[in-house]
C-alpha cells in the first residue's frame, strides 16, 4: 500500500511541476540541456514560421527520460543520445516512425585559462589541476563520451579522484566557468555562446567516443498534437538546420 501511494504521490508532483508548462503552449518539448541556447533561438523561429508557441523544460537526458517515463506532459523529447528516444518507440510510449537525429555533438576539453592544451593529453597526465568536470555518465550522453575518452587515453582510473561530475551537462560547463573546476568536458555548443572570449579548447577527435548522435521523438499522448508534429518538421528544414550548424553541430541534412 505504501509503494502505490508513493508512486501516486510521484506522479502528482509531477503534474503540479510541470503545470506550468502546460499552460498556454502549443507544444512542449523535453530538451538536453546541451541543447539548451540552440532551442531558445529554434523556439523563435518556429514561432515566427509557424505563429505557435512552443516551450521548453532542460536537463539531463537520463532524468528527462525518467520524468517522462513517470507522466510528465511533455509532448516532443529531444535527447542528447538514441537510446532513450529508442526505448521509449520500443516500449510504445513514443511513436514509431518519428524518431530521427537532428544534431550529432561534439564533445570539447575546455578551460577558460589560455594556453593549457597544447598537449591534451600531456596536460591531463600532469596532475596540473584539482579538479576535472564532466557530466555524470549515467544520466548525460556527453558525460559517457568524456568517459570513453578518458578510458581512450588510458586515464580513467588514474584521475577519479579528481573528478567533479555534474547531473547535466549544464552543470558541468557552470563548474568549469565558475573556477569550481579548472577544465572540463563539455559541449562545443556551450563553448560557443559562452560570453567571454579567449580560453583553452580541445575539440576532442571522433575517433575517441562514440557518435553522440541526438534524436527526438513525439511521444504519444502527443499523437493528435498537429503543433508538435509541425515543431519536428520545422526541426528538419533548412532554417532550422541552419541555426543547429551555427552552434557547432553536424546535421544529416
Amino acid at each position: 500500500m505504501l509503494k502505490k501511494h508513493s508512486h501516486q504521490l510521484a506522479g502528482l508532483c509531477l503534474l503540479l511541476a510541470f503545470s506550468g508548462i502546460a499552460r498556454g503552449a502549443d507544444v512542449r518539448l523535453a530538451v538536453a540541456a546541451n541543447f539548451t541556447d540552440t532551442t531558445r533561438d529554434l523556439i523563435a523561429a518556429y514561432g515566427e514560421a509557424t505563429g505557435l508557441e512552443a516551450v521548453a523544460s532542460y536537463g539531463s537526458t537520463g532524468k528527462l527520460y525518467a520524468q517522462i517515463d513517470n507522466g510528465a506532459p511533455f509532448d516532443v523529447f529531444l535527447a542528447a543520445d538514441s537510446r532513450r528516444p529508442e526505448l521509449f518507440e520500443q516500449s510504445g510510449q513514443g511513436i514509431a516512425g518519428t524518431r530521427f537525429t537532428y544534431a550529432r555533438g561534439k564533445l570539447v576539453l575546455w578551460s577558460p585559462v589560455p594556453g593549457r592544451f597544447e598537449a591534451p593529453k600531456a596536460w591531463l597526465e600532469s596532475g596540473e589541476f584539482a579538479r576535472l568536470a564532466i557530466a555524470n555518465p549515467k544520466t548525460a550522453p556527453y558525460g559517457f563520451a568524456a568517459q570513453q575518452v578518458l578510458t581512450e587515453l588510458g586515464l580513467w582510473e588514474s584521475l577519479q579522484g579528481r573528478l567533479v561530475r555534474g547531473d547535466s551537462i549544464a552543470q558541468t560547463f557552470q563548474f568549469v566557468a565558475t573556477s569550481n573546476a579548472q577544465s572540463g568536458f563539455v559541449a562545443l555548443s556551450q563553448v560557443r555562446t559562452w560570453d567571454e572570449k579567449g580560453g583553452s579548447l580541445w575539440i576532442v577527435p571522433q575517433t575517441y567516443y562514440s557518435p553522440i548522435n541526438q534524436q527526438a521523438i513525439l511521444l504519444t499522448h502527443s499523437a493528435n498534437n498537429e503543433a508538435a508534429r509541425q515543431w519536428l518538421e520545422f526541426l528538419r528544414s533548412d532554417k532550422a538546420t541552419r541555426i543547429i550548424e551555427s552552434f557547432g553541430y553536424e546535421t544529416e541534412n
